[in-house]
């Protein structure tokens, strides 16, 4: 996962808990999953804009 191991993901994971607090970890996370489906759905089936 991006050359990180468990230790390194689990101190980003604290310091996104203590900067964001955890009532809005879940609505970041959810902003971020819809934000992703919405591009992978998009560069899977590009519009004809040409």
């Amino acid at each position: 996962m991006f050359g990180l191991g468990w230790p390194e993901v689990a101190i980003i994971l604290v310091v996104a808990l203590l900067i964001f607090g955890p009532k809005k970890i879940p609505e970041i996370g959810s902003s971020l999953g819809k934000t992703l489906r919405g591009f992978k759905e998009e560069v899977n089936n590009p519009s004809d804009e040409e």
